[in-house]
Order: C-alpha cells, then sequence, then structure tokens
C-alpha cells in the first residue's frame, strides 16, 4: 500500500491512496473531493467508478458537488433560516429561496488541512477545517474532522467527527456520483439497487420535504427487495417526475442491519455495499446533471451517475419526526460511512 501526493493549484493537494489489490482513491484537500475511485470489474480490469471533472480547476464552481464533502448542513434548509433555542439564524438562499448543502462557505469549498497516514493495513488521509462562529449563517464555532481510510478489503471509510461550542445545526455527507460501469460507459438506468428503508420522505416541487413520509410499498420508491434505478427515471409518479425524472428523495433507514445499501451492475460485475450508522440517505440519480461539463472520462449528461448521501434530515429543522441534525454544544457528532467494493 502506498501514497503519493502532488500539487495540483496553489494550496490544493492531491492524494492518491493505493491498496495492493489494485483499488485507488484520490482525493483533494480542496473541498475533500473524492475525484477517482478506481476499482476492478469481474475480469479485473481497473477503472474509476465515480464522476470527476477533465480539468482539476472545475472543481472550484463545482455546481454539481462532484466528490465533495457536504456541510455545514448536507441538504435543502427550507426558507434558508431555523430557529434554535429561542435564536433565528437567517442562511444564505443559494437555491431559489432555500439554503443548499451548506452555502458558498460550506465545507465543499475550503481547502482543509490533510494529514496523510499509514496504520494496521490501512492507508489514508485525515481533513481537519475550523468553521467560526457565524459562517454562513450557522452558530458556532465548528471543529470537523474527516478522515479517509483505503483497506486490503476493498472498503473506503469515511469517518466524520465535529464539536461546536454552541448548539448548532450539521449534518455531513460525501457527494460522490457513483458509475459502477467504469469510466462512465453507460447510463445508471440498469444499476440495481437494494435499500433497507419502507419509508421515504415526500418532496414538494422545489425539492423541500413536506413534512409527510410515505410509506415505499406499491411504488418506485420500494427497493427492499432490489430493483433498478430505471423503473422511477421513467415512472410517472408525481415524486419522480418532480424530480426532473428519477430520485432525489430522503430515505429512511430500517435499523435491522448495518448493510443498509447494495449496488450491483450486471455488465461489470461490479458490487457496490454501503454500511453507515447514519439513520438515512438522500439517493440522487443525477437529474439535474446538464451537458457541456467536460469529465474526466468523456461529456457529461444526464443519468450519468447516482449519490448516497447518508445523513440525518434537514427537514428535522421544520418538522416533527424526522432524524435530527442539532448538535448539542459540547457534544461530539460522530458518524462513519464505509463504502466496499466487490465483484460477482
Amino acid at each position: 500500500m502506498w501514497i503519493e501526493m502532488e500539487r495540483v493549484k496553489g494550496r490544493w493537494k492531491l492524494y492518491k491512496l493505493m491498496n495492493d489489490h489494485g483499488m485507488e482513491v484520490h482525493l483533494l484537500n480542496y473541498g475533500g473531493i473524492m475525484t477517482k475511485i478506481i476499482v476492478p470489474d469481474k475480469n479485473g480490469k481497473l477503472e474509476n467508478v465515480v464522476l470527476g471533472y477533465k480539468h482539476d480547476q472545475d472543481y472550484e464552481s463545482n455546481p454539481n458537488f462532484f466528490g465533495a464533502i457536504i456541510g455545514r448542513v448536507a441538504g435543502r434548509i427550507q426558507n434558508a433560516s431555523f430557529s434554535l433555542e429561542g435564536n433565528t439564524y437567517s442562511l444564505e438562499a443559494n437555491e431559489g429561496g432555500n439554503h443548499l448543502h451548506g452555502g458558498a462557505s460550506g465545507f465543499h469549498c475550503v481547502v482543509w488541512d490533510a494529514e496523510p497516514f499509514q496504520k494496521d493495513g490501512a492507508i489514508g488521509v485525515k481533513l481537519s477545517h475550523s468553521s467560526v462562529d457565524g459562517e454562513g449563517g450557522y452558530p458556532g464555532n465548528v471543529e470537523a474532522i474527516v478522515t479517509y481510510t483505503l483497506n486490503q478489503q476493498n472498503e473506503l471509510i469515511v469517518d466524520y467527527v465535529a464539536t461546536s461550542d454552541k448548539t448548532t445545526a450539521l449534518t455531513m455527507t460525501n457527494h460522490s456520483y457513483f458509475n459502477l460501469s467504469g469510466n462512465g460507459k453507460e447510463t445508471i438506468h440498469d444499476h440495481h439497487v437494494t435499500i433497507q428503508s419502507h419509508q421515504y420522505v415526500e418532496l414538494d416541487k422545489s425539492l423541500i420535504p413536506t413534512g409527510t413520509v410515505l410509506p415505499v410499498e406499491n411504488s418506485p420508491f420500494d427497493f427492499r427487495q432490489g430493483r433498478k434505478l430505471a423503473d422511477g427515471i421513467q415512472s410517472d409518479s408525481p415524486q419522480n417526475q418532480l424530480a426532473n425524472n428519477g430520485y432525489d428523495h430522503y430515505f429512511l433507514f430500517d435499523q435491522n442491519s448495518n448493510e443498509k445499501v447494495i449496488v450491483k451492475e450486471q455488465t461489470s460485475g461490479r458490487v457496490l455495499t454501503i454500511k453507515t450508522d447514519q439513520p438515512g440517505m438522500v439517493m440522487y440519480t443525477s437529474n439535474n446533471l446538464s451537458k457541456g461539463f467536460e469529465l474526466a472520462e468523456g461529456p457529461s449528461r444526464k443519468h450519468l451517475g447516482v449519490c448516497f448521501e447518508t445523513q440525518a434530515s434537514p427537514a428535522s429543522l421544520h418538522n416533527e419526526g424526522f432524524p435530527s441534525v442539532v448538535l448539542q454544544a459540547g457534544e461530539a457528532y460522530k458518524k462513519q460511512t464505509i463504502f466496499s467494493f466487490g465483484v460477482e
């Protein structure tokens, strides 16, 4: 196992993590962005299974949030405001009248302090960032640490730790767009996905949760026995259609298994298993990924990747009964998501 580092732009550094089985994870200290994940297919062919730009400088604008750490709060906050402990906080309205993915000063666009490490058959990079009180409108001085670890079992382990000196809102995730066909050869229509979830969150036309939790039963949102993403992309279900033909919805995980998501792509034989202690995730099928971006493997297009944004729900700031994003002063936020790659 080994780690390489190169400078790519100013204070930006690119780290390449490589294990003994050919798996590689490439990441920038800018935004904690994973630019490539290279894994073998059933024939041993090594290919990239996440979307990324051809030119590193395009990550500076990165309207699609490719591969980035998202925070302080991943997802949409209704009316770009919330109230905590009797105080109301106004955030940047960067998507219509709502707040998305931490705004312009979010974790996706800061240069993190990076510390590579090697230990116990694993290698990785520990990223640290201090977010000051009032940044983006959020209360509290937040100390955030995100650690990427690659082991010999072809697992990418992402650990999130944070503390705040004031009660605040926080839930972090990673915004990688997966495409197991390899090198973006095909869209994700035929990706077969299993999700341990019997409930999902209804959205309004602005993609803001209505406050209603719906059963997945008898709908394109029932992934308990597995189904292809095409079922929702091509569905006439109003919820799929308002998301611009696909999924951009929060699924509440059933808590009977740590293995929450299994993704399979038949042609390559690749299998992605996602384990997490997060209470749910947003599954986003790149419905708004437009043409015109120069990606590492070719031109961008709709439905070219799928995101599995494991996190709590920002809807909890305005509705009862959702997994909370409130972090109490002095308490530790500690979450883990494991992306495990294999073949069948």
